[in-house]
Order: structure tokens, then sequence, then C-alpha cells
């Protein structure tokens, strides 16, 4: 199932003080801040790279996998506040 551009305008709302671009691909977005790729949207869920940084920001994260034969993703299961998800991505992406 390809993801809807609805999802994605509605995720980006969400995340606020970030410059976000986006490259569409085979139905589903590839998401990057400052031209680093970060995350994307795959059939309507936000997925994040697993780094190292994201796994200690959130320990009990969940995973999925975005496509067959994909490396797990962490499912970014808060899509709904604002301030916590730009926090977390923001936490993501800082060079500290």
């Amino acid at each position: 199932m390809a993801s809807t551009k609805e999802y994605l305008d509605f995720v980006l709302s969400q995340i606020n003080g970030i410059d976000i671009t986006y490259k569409k691909m085979m139905g589903e977005y590839l998401l990057y801040a400052n031209g680093v790729l970060f995350g994307g949207i795959y059939d309507d869920r936000l997925l994040i790279k697993p780094t190292d940084k994201a796994g200690k920001i959130l320990p009990k994260a969940e995973y999925s996998i975005p496509y067959d034969g994909a490396k797990p993703m962490i499912l970014c299961d808060f899509i709904d506040d604002g301030e916590r998800l730009s926090g977390f991505i923001k936490s993501i992406l800082s060079k500290t």
C-alpha cells in the first residue's frame, strides 16, 4: 500500500523548527533534514533510521520493517504530539 500525501502533510505539519524536505519514491516518501536522510513515510507510518542516538532516546521503541527485505526502523507512534515529535527529530539530528 502506498502512503498518502495527506498523511505526509499531516506529519510535516506536526514538526516545527526543522526544515524538512522529501522525495517521493515508489509510492513512499523519504524524509531529509539539511540533506541528511533520517526517515520516511511507509504505508502511512513514520519510520526513523535506527541510529545509536535514536535508540538511546527511545530505548523501548517499537521497530517495523518499511518494506519486504528492508532492515527494521523505529516506528514513530507519537505523531499526534507535535512537541515531542519535533524534539525527538531535533535530538537525533543534532551534532552533539
